[in-house]
């Protein structure tokens, strides 16, 4: 398997975890956070940007994740190379997003 597959599975995963966040505060009818809102990533954009936003970044995940190589849960590397990159997204974005809605509790 070349090392260039394991790249795209990590982004893969990345983009997989950044759809959750997106998609499901869009659905929800909520406004949150996205690349387009001033300031971008921090302001924030309405929920129709958020579901289209959050749509994309499924059709990426699937475009790296099932379509480069022969991804398979059932290879151990690939699963780990794969929830290696959806953990660092999500903790970025629990570090990131917590600021603004009290995911950051100091003791």
């Amino acid at each position: 398997m070349h090392w260039y597959f394991f790249v795209s599975y990590f982004f893969g995963g990345a983009f997989l975890a950044n759809a959750i966040p997106h998609l499901g505060t869009g659905v929800a009818g909520r406004p949150f956070q996205s690349p387009f809102a001033k300031p971008p990533g921090k302001g924030l954009s309405s929920s129709t940007v958020n579901v289209l936003w959050g749509f994309l970044n499924l059709v990426i995940a699937y475009l790296l994740i099932l379509c480069v190589g022969s991804f398979s849960l059932h290879d151990i590397p690939q699963a780990v190379t794969l929830g290696a990159g959806m953990l660092l997204m999500s903790l970025n974005h629990a570090w990131g997003f917590g600021r603004f809605h009290g995911g950051n509790l100091k003791s």
